[in-house]
């Protein structure tokens, strides 16, 4: 593993909540079919399926290469002794494939309920929250293997203070549900050398007025259940006029990209000359929970430069795949911003 985040995690990525409504088997099929389209990284959340330490366990032995990183493991579901243990172990049994991103951190007292369960929390201040399980977790005993190299740490992360934070303790920052403007602001608030992990919706459709009714939908899902989202978006100029009663056109165009592959291909280029290092796509249809492997294998080639193919006595079958065109696979786009060599995470 190098300090250099292409070489870790590629420029674009693919990220998903889907996993959590398949069986495991599926989710094994799509794990390794997602690395054989040339994805960098396979990100995934953490809610009320899978845990995420079975997930990453899960995505990372049925695939070789790939760097699987959690988007994020939530805090306030295990102690900080419990998540150094479980990343120590994920980095020791897949050396350099395994990023932990932790989030959780709420911005008020609210409780939330799921299935009549109160949903867990740590909702004292965020930013000193998080310091603090940062500090619990590096004090944590260790007595057993340990990795080569430590798993990579980020933050969860959108306001200029938590963003501060992860530059300062970490190896950076994953950003979600956020237009190109945040991730300007991002870059600018953790400076040239910290890791930028940027989550971007997608909706894959030619017909714009069907991809923008989901587009739509996801935006007021998370405009009415996260209250930091929110915070968010008026923190960038949004005001009552493009969230109350439903999400403006405008806000919705910020925060997802929809139409064909060449849109799709423009916003995740605008992300990474605004200062992004990784662009991770979560990929939306008018059916939530499944999986989009018809959009990701569209994607790919656009998107994910392809390297050339091994003998194939050491390949995987195949059967998913997309079939080739003959053609010499796009290049991704070009970096723009600096390649100053990385810190790793302190």
């Amino acid at each position: 593993m190098t300090d250099d985040p292409s070489a870790t995690l590629g420029q674009v990525g693919i990220w998903t909540f889907a996993f959590d409504g398949q069986p495991a088997q599926r989710v094994r099929e799509a794990a390794a079919e997602i690395e054989e389209l040339g994805y960098g990284a396979l990100w995934y959340g953490e809610a009320f399926g899978r845990d995420t330490v079975g997930q990453a366990w899960l995505l990372l032995s049925a695939t070789r290469r790939i760097t699987v990183a959690s988007g994020i493991a939530n805090i306030a579901f295990r102690e900080p002794i419990a998540t150094a243990a479980a990343v120590r172990t994920l980095g020791e049994a897949f050396p350099g494939r395994y990023v932990v991103g932790l989030g959780g951190h709420r911005v008020d007292g609210t409780v939330h309920e799921v299935d009549g369960y109160s949903v867990p929390t740590r909702s004292s201040r965020a930013v000193a929250t998080m310091r603090s399980y940062l500090e619990a977790m590096d004090a944590s005993p260790a007595h057993s293997p340990l990795p080569a190299r430590a798993p990579r740490r980020l933050l969860a992360a959108l306001g200029p203070k938590m963003l501060a934070l992860a530059a300062e303790r970490t190896w950076g920052a994953h950003t979600y549900f956020v237009p190109v403007e945040h991730t300007a602001r991002a870059r600018r608030t953790m400076g040239p050398d910290a890791f930028l992990g940027v989550e971007q919706a997608v909706v894959l459709d030619d017909d714009l007025d069907r991809a923008r009714e989901v587009a739509t939908a996801h935006v007021a899902g998370y405009l009415a259940m996260a209250r930091h989202q929110e915070a968010n978006v008026r923190r960038l100029g949004f005001g009552d006029e493009d969230i109350v009663g439903g999400p403006s056109r405008r806000l919705v165009d910020a925060i997802v990209a929809y139409g064909d592959t060449e849109a799709i291909r423009r916003r995740v280029q605008q992300h990474l000359e605004a200062g992004a290092d990784h662009v991770c796509l979560q990929v939306l249809t008018s059916a939530p929970g499944t999986l989009p492997r018809r959009e990701w294998r569209e994607l790919a080639p656009v998107l994910v430069p392809r390297p050339p193919r091994q003998s194939s006595r050491t390949e995987r079958p195949d059967h998913w795949m997309r079939k080739t065109t003959g053609q010499p696979a796009p290049q991704t786009v070009p970096r723009v911003r600096g390649d100053a060599t990385r810190r790793a995470d302190p």
